[in-house]
């Protein structure tokens, strides 16, 4: 009855604060003012029953969290993680998945097009970012620097000495990784938020550089006319270009995790999956700290230089404001979402950051309130992300979050 009686209450006081938007619509054509009561209505039965499952929900998890289990008892997977574990499924649905991401460009529009060139932008941007806080563990906050510093060689190289497109994106991911290198000198000895607050300075540093060296990068006026990418010297119209960039930036993604998997799954990699369980032990193991961190900020950088270039290419003009703190909260965010540690991940985290906004646009005002709740439902009961990785060791005093990639 308690539970009832709350959700009720709730119910009421939503529909008091969305009267004014919900109910009172001005026409300003006929000056007449139009009474919608049906979406008052629709509003009280939408949140008594959110309220009611909300508080359903949190209570059956308290529940669980106090229940013994049998040790035998295999652990929980999250059901797309299980499916993909049998070979049965995962070899026949990642050839589907390959197939229609190859037709996807021939199926969709231009702008459908650009959506997903954007969501592979951010997968390749997250990945990248996964080797650093989900495979080394350490908090990462400028990450859009170096795909500003990606984008910008590009930009400028192009602009100054005509450097075509295939030439300077094998550079702009070096220029990434050296930057990356020369961060990752000074804060050797920094952890947690204290890394956090310096590679935050990092990215402001570099995207005030940007807007203020106006005699080198336009400063906040940007670089436009970018060359595109070059087709044996064919001339492209938009749309093909477009779907030219998707099948470049479709292949710099496979590529992506082909490489980061790879890496988990070597010598360095677990050197790195050493260092972030415990900085300590890893050094007395005989692993050289120094250069596992530099490895970790110099890999992870390099393919935000890569998706820079290809921004570049994709739109034509750049400035400062396309790489403000907001875009490295959005990659970290993806990495968070996602699983930290997890590429399939990182995958699902993009699409439910870049994807998801975009189709819920449908729901025209309603959707960012829609996105949001989406967020906090899953930050609730999946605080470990979509996808736990195995091995993952989550601290033992907080209830919240389980332990060993259980789901």
């Amino acid at each position: 009855m308690q539970g009832l009686k709350q959700s009720i209450i709730t119910s009421l006081w939503f529909m008091f604060l969305t009267f004014p938007i919900m109910v009172v619509r001005v026409n300003t054509i006929e000056n007449t003012v139009e009474w919608r009561w049906m979406n008052l209505a629709y509003v009280g039965v939408a949140i008594f029953v959110l309220s009611y499952v909300w508080r359903w929900a949190l209570a059956r998890k308290e529940a669980k969290q106090f229940e013994t289990e049998p040790a035998t008892k295999p652990k929980k997977q999250l059901w797309i993680s299980r499916a993909l574990e049998e070979p049965a499924v995962a070899r026949p649905a990642l050839a589907a998945v390959f197939a229609l991401s190859i037709a996807m460009p021939l199926l969709v529009s231009t702008y459908q097009t650009n959506i997903f060139i954007s969501f592979l932008l951010y997968v390749i941007l997250g990945l990248g970012l996964n080797i650093i806080v989900g495979v080394a563990g350490l908090l990462f906050l400028g990450h859009a620097a170096f795909y500003a510093i990606g984008a910008y060689s590009y930009a400028l190289l192009n602009h100054y000495f005509g450097i075509g497109f295939w030439i300077a994106l094998p550079l702009g991911g070096l220029f990434a990784c050296l930057g990356g290198i020369m961060l990752a000198f000074p804060v050797l000895r920094l952890r947690g938020d204290y890394l956090a607050i310096v590679t935050l300075g990092f990215g402001e540093i570099i995207r005030l550089v940007l807007e203020n060296w106006s005699d080198l990068t336009g400063g906040p006026s940007g670089i436009s006319n970018i060359d595109r990418p070059g087709l044996f010297g064919m001339e492209l119209s938009v749309a093909d270009a477009n779907i030219y960039i998707y099948y470049i930036v479709l292949a710099l993604a496979i590529i992506t995790m082909i490489a980061v998997q790879r890496l988990k799954n070597s010598r360095i990699g677990r050197a790195l999956q050493a260092l972030r369980e415990d900085e300590i032990a890893c050094q007395a193991m005989g692993i050289d700290r120094v250069n596992v961190k530099l490895m970790a900020f110099g890999l992870g950088t390099a393919w935000a230089g890569f998706a820079g270039v290809i921004f570049a290419a994709k739109t034509t003009f750049i400035n400062p404001a396309s790489f403000t703190f907001m875009e490295s909260a959005i990659i970290l965010s993806i990495v968070v979402l996602g699983g930290m540690g997890s590429n399939l991940g990182v995958i699902l985290g993009s699409a439910f950051l870049v994807l998801m906004p975009e189709y819920l646009r449908a729901f025209s005002e309603y959707r960012m309130i829609l996105f949001a709740a989406a967020m906090v439902l899953m930050m609730v009961f999946r605080p470990q992300g979509l996808i736990a990785p195995k091995g993952r060791k989550y601290h033992v005093d907080d209830p919240d979050l389980v332990k060993e990639g259980e789901a």
